[in-house]
């Protein structure tokens, strides 16, 4: 295992064992909307948030919570510590 892969597996432990992200899970709705839409579809969702809220130098609504709700990339944003730019970066 390269030293990346050994990075990245520390990253998804420590998420693992927070807490605060362990209290996010997809409610049977998001997961309908999962099942509807198919995971094609949710990725490319999920790139179109990200490219449109995180990614821009100065984006739309800057310094503004990702959602808690609404849309479930959102949840999986908060549950994966990607729902600001300070948290990508780490």
């Amino acid at each position: 295992m390269t030293q990346d892969a050994k990075d990245k597996e520390q990253i998804w432990q420590r998420l693992q064992q927070s807490a605060f992200r362990r209290r996010f899970s997809l409610n049977p709705r998001d997961n309908d909307y999962l099942y509807a839409k198919g995971m094609t579809v949710i990725l490319n969702h999920a790139r179109d948030f990200i490219a449109s809220r995180l990614a821009p130098a100065l984006p739309t609504k800057d310094g503004k919570q990702t959602p808690w709700r609404s849309h479930l990339v959102f949840v999986a944003q908060h549950a994966t510590a990607t729902c600001w730019r300070g948290c990508l970066e780490k």
